[in-house]
């Protein structure tokens, strides 16, 4: 799927999603899930390939012919598995939509979701120069999306970041910097301590918890970890090391919904805010999204926005709209809540694989 406009982040640039989908079924039911890696170990060090590996080599024979209650029986059939949060969710998240479906409830009903109004927020790439950032700004807050979050990297952060809030001084403002700077960076960013920002989003390296607690003892601005954290036990570290006081949870990244639940629970005890991230999934992914974001910690406006600012078509019917008050209402229909688009997902498939139990 080809995204209808490029994405920049210090990462590089995407410009389409080779994206990987799972179907489970049982009883006569199906259930749909996505592993929302990349097609490169940038973002972290899945990617669609070998996604395709552990769930054929590993995670399948682990769970075809199994008798399991739902959703959250899943992780315990591939506590073996040591990473590959993403490929393990792809499956989890599908036995959600499959479990959902089979009791006739709305997936974010089945999770103990609460929210019948989402507020959205957006992402925006890293542009040219400040002057088109503006420009784009303009045109997501006029769609009614309640909090702007800007990609930056060194040499493309504060220059940036200022022209947006010289403008706009009253929004919810947010960056993000995907792992783009080092501890030797840390006068660098103190001035966006200036901007009244709601959170600097992973400043430092991915897989660090430590660097980042010693960095938001010296900056006033909230960190948000996103790529450090993986599990419950990422969490509960990053919060007593007091590396974070908030957190970002992408469904992909923890493993699927089960942990996803068990993150924000945690969370909500220790007041620390959550938002749903985005990996620019399609609609199946996307409505899944929806559903995790229901749940009572998930208090900030998220990545979750409209199908139509990425995809020309979505394979997901109705697509994910927003309202004009950048708001999403979700479906209460069974499962994700859309009918999931078997003609388009055939029209753009380029491989498939399918086992059965005995």
């Amino acid at each position: 799927m080809r995204l209808k406009t490029p994405f920049e982040a210090s990462f590089g640039t995407i410009h389409q999603r080779s994206v990987l989908l799972v179907e489970v079924a049982a009883d006569g039911v199906t259930g749909w899930g996505e592993v929302t890696t990349t097609e490169e170990p940038f973002y972290n060090s899945e990617t669609v390939e070998t996604a395709w590996l552990v769930i054929s080599k590993f995670l399948v024979p682990r769970i075809v012919g199994q008798r399991v209650s739902g959703g959250n029986d899943i992780p315990r059939l591939f506590t073996a598995i040591r990473d590959h949060e993403m490929a393990r969710a792809g499956i989890e998240t599908a036995v959600w939509d499959l479990e959902a479906k089979q009791k006739g409830q709305p997936l974010w009903k089945l999770l103990g979701g609460q929210s019948r109004e989402l507020p959205c927020g957006v992402s925006l790439g890293i542009h040219s120069c400040p002057e088109s950032l503006v420009e784009t700004t303009d045109r997501e807050l006029a769609a009614g999306y309640q909090r702007i979050k800007l990609k930056i990297k060194p040499g493309k952060d504060l220059t940036y970041v200022e022209a947006v809030r010289r403008r706009y001084p009253d929004i919810l403002l947010s960056v993000d910097a995907n792992s783009a700077y080092t501890n030797s960076d840390t006068a660098h960013l103190r001035p966006l301590d200036g901007f009244n920002l709601l959170m600097i989003e992973q400043p430092l390296w991915w897989d660090d918890i430590y660097q980042h607690a010693r960095l938001q003892q010296v900056i006033r601005t909230p960190i948000c970890l996103d790529e450090s954290i993986r599990h419950l036990r990422d969490t509960i570290a990053a919060i007593e090391l007091q590396a974070c006081r908030i957190l970002n949870i992408k469904l992909g990244r923890v493993g699927g919904h089960s942990s996803a639940k068990d993150i924000q629970t945690y969370c909500g005890e220790k007041k620390i805010p959550v938002w749903c991230g985005g990996m620019f999934e399609s609609g199946i992914g996307r409505a899944h999204n929806i559903a995790m974001s229901t749940l009572p910690s998930f208090t900030l406006p998220g990545d979750v926005s409209a199908s139509q600012r990425y995809w020309e078509e979505d394979i997901i019917e109705p697509e994910v709209t927003v309202t004009p008050q950048g708001t999403i209402k979700p479906s209460l229909s069974p499962g994700i809540g859309h009918v999931v688009r078997h003609d388009l997902i055939e029209l753009l498939t380029l491989e498939q694989e399918s086992w059965r139990a005995d």
